[in-house]
């Protein structure tokens, strides 16, 4: 059972998001919050596995409120629910430590389903917005900056960035690469510290970024 905390500060959406979710047999909304404050509140009280967290909110916004969720209770995921697909929010959420972003519009069981690949380690985005990401980062400097920050990375610790970008899990990167799935939690261990980056989402961003910066770049990412 997958617990999840519902954090928007209009109350007609956390009652129709709440309804929605509660047919899923697997998916239990434990509570709700109208604004980061008291959903840092609740997340202490409730413990939940997965907060789906607004970003326009009064008293505290999402962002803040990820950022402080993420550095006080690591093992708690969150993902990103918003009605805004700026690349700037989506920027900000990411660097608070989201493990995705979503739009409220997309239909109800890609939303389910996306709920249980972010609780399975998955990162998770609306369509579109990693192009946006990626668009936004200056192209001179990104592929100088990368060929410098992958000249440091081992072979192997290449090898795990690129199965990250594409959305491979640790046991199934160990499959791929014939190694244990405790090698590969050390490789994503040593490319958080390497790449001063804070969660999987961001890795999946950072090799997304390597492939783009490859097709104007002779250095290759180990594929």
């Amino acid at each position: 059972m997958i617990r999840l905390l519902l954090v928007d500060d209009q109350a007609l959406i956390c009652q129709g998001l709440k309804a929605m979710l509660s047919v899923e047999a697997d998916l239990q909304v434990v509570g709700t919050a109208e604004n980061g404050e008291a959903a840092l509140q609740q997340v202490e009280a409730l413990q939940p596995d997965v907060v789906l967290m607004d970003v326009r909110m009064p008293v505290m916004d999402g962002r803040a409120a990820t950022r402080a969720i993420c550095q006080q209770f690591p093992a708690i995921k969150v993902l990103v629910l918003s009605t805004f697909d700026d690349d700037r929010y989506v920027a900000d959420a990411m660097q608070a430590g989201a493990k995705g972003y979503l739009l409220k519009d997309m239909p109800p069981e890609e939303l389910a389903q996306a709920i249980r690949s972010i609780d399975r380690g998955y990162a998770q985005f609306g369509p579109g917005l990693v192009e946006k990401l990626m668009a936004k980062v200056p192209e001179e400097s990104e592929s100088e900056t990368i060929s410098q920050t992958l000249s440091q990375l081992t072979p192997r610790e290449q090898e795990v960035l690129h199965s990250i970008g594409l959305g491979l899990t640790n046991r199934e990167i160990a499959a791929r690469l014939y190694i244990s799935e405790g090698t590969v939690k050390t490789h994503v261990t040593h490319l958080f510290d390497r790449l001063n980056l804070k969660n999987r989402a961001q890795l999946a961003i950072y090799a997304n970024s390597v492939t783009r910066s490859n097709s104007r770049n002779s250095f290759q990412l180990a594929a």
